[in-house]
């Protein structure tokens, strides 16, 4: 069998599906929840709070997720979390019919749906390598990221119009889409991993010493947990939709969708290439145009302006996600892939949630526009740090070259 073939193979297929129906139920919920709660309360801290409910399980169950996705079944890990991320979902719609509904049983539920997420986030990385052949992993890296992206457009897009349609009906929409990600993990088969060492206390922190100990992987987390933390304009979309650019849901739907298409139409050309030279240097490239992408939507108040802002959001962000992605899948021993997909998934949900977290508060405090600047400034001294911090990350050259190293 030729690795093209073994990349689009049924296990590597099932997978996208999954993995897109995922995305768009995860883009929707959190788009309709910041609509709806923010149209309810006027608040900021109300979205605020959805991004802390949802990061709270990533950090209480990070070691062991990363214990169960080593040496449990990985698809067993996918099928049972999205079940469970199913019926918080379906608890939240069955909640939002109230016309007031109870704001503390609401989050509950979201904190349901992120403890799924902290489970299933670290599985979905980890059993990439086990469906694609070696020489073709750094394409469907590129590949399984740019079907992410697309159900990023897909999902907010599609989520802005069941908005209008359902209202607050439309988390029932959501929880039926979240099943058709079991119909793709049912062409999948059970991997299961050969284990060296024992499941000791020492075991569980292997994924954090393991990352500690290979500069370059930690660099390209840590330069995009503290850029994307500190700097991430997506948790403002709802509040720029109503107070700022004064649109709707469709037009919010669309924002949202923005950083998504610039991120799919990066990847498309990423997975079309070979190995990138220099990748490094285009890193830090990208992540220049990522904070001048932020300031220029934070001053933003015309909706096209806003739009072309987020779009190059979404198309430097693909650039970075592509390079981390691909140099934590190559450099991993296959036994620790599952507690270092889980040091790599908190890094990433504490940029994305803590952020939204971060954001829903500043705005609260300071306003949107205020923060959306404050963001792009602290981005941009937390690049020009860690260029001479991560030094060996600026100097790489190809990911292809790194290799599986157990320290």
């Amino acid at each position: 069998m030729t690795a093209d073939i073994k990349l689009f193979d049924r296990p590597f297929l099932g997978y996208l599906v999954s993995r897109s129906s995922i995305g768009m139920t995860n883009t929707m919920l959190v788009m309709a929840l910041g609509w709806h709660l923010y149209q309810l309360t006027g608040d900021a801290w109300s979205i605020a709070f959805v991004g802390l409910a949802q990061i709270v399980p990533v950090y209480a169950f990070f070691f062991v997720s990363g214990i169960v996705v080593d040496y449990v079944p990985r698809i067993w890990v996918v099928q049972g979390c999205a079940l469970i991320e199913a019926i918080a979902i379906f608890g939240i719609a069955m909640l939002m019919i109230d016309p007031t509904p109870t704001l503390w049983a609401v989050y509950a539920l979201v904190c349901l749906h992120g403890t799924g997420r902290a489970f299933h986030a670290p599985a979905l990385q980890a059993i990439v390598p086990n469906i694609v052949h070696e020489g073709v992993l750094d394409r469907a890296v590129a590949m399984s990221t740019t079907v992410w992206n697309t159900a990023m457009i897909l999902g907010p897009a599609l989520g802005g119009f069941l908005i209008v349609w359902f209202d607050r009906s439309v988390y029932f929409v959501i929880a039926g889409i979240i099943l058709f990600a079991l119909l793709g993990y049912a062409l999948i088969p059970t991997f299961r991993v050969t284990h060296t060492t024992s499941r000791t206390l020492r075991s569980f922190f292997d994924g954090m010493r393991f990352v500690k100990n290979q500069s370059i992987i930690l660099g390209g987390l840590t330069v995009d947990m503290l850029m994307v933390g500190f700097g991430s304009v997506l948790v403002l979309l709802p509040i720029y939709a109503i107070d700022v650019l004064n649109v709707g849901a469709e037009s919010l739907g669309v924002l949202r969708s923005m950083p998504a298409l610039g991120s799919i139409l990066v990847g498309v050309i990423l997975a079309s290439r070979p190995p990138m030279q220099g990748a490094g240097k285009k890193l830090f490239i990208a992540l220049c145009l990522f904070v001048g992408s932020i300031l220029g939507f934070a001053v933003s108040n015309v909706y096209w302006l806003s739009l072309i802002a987020l779009f190059f959001y979404g198309a430097s962000d693909m650039v970075s996600m592509n390079i981390r992605s691909a140099m934590v899948h190559r450099a991993t021993p296959e036994h620790l892939r599952g507690r270092v997909s889980a040091v790599n998934m908190l890094f990433i949900q504490t940029s994305n949630e803590a952020g939204d977290f971060r954001g829903g508060s500043f705005a609260a405090m300071f306003g949107p526009v205020t923060t959306g600047v404050l963001g792009a400034g602290i981005a941009a001294l937390v690049l020009i740090w860690s260029r001479w911090q991560f030094a060996p990350l600026y100097q790489l050259n190809r990911t292809a070259d790194l290799k599986p190293t157990i320290d």
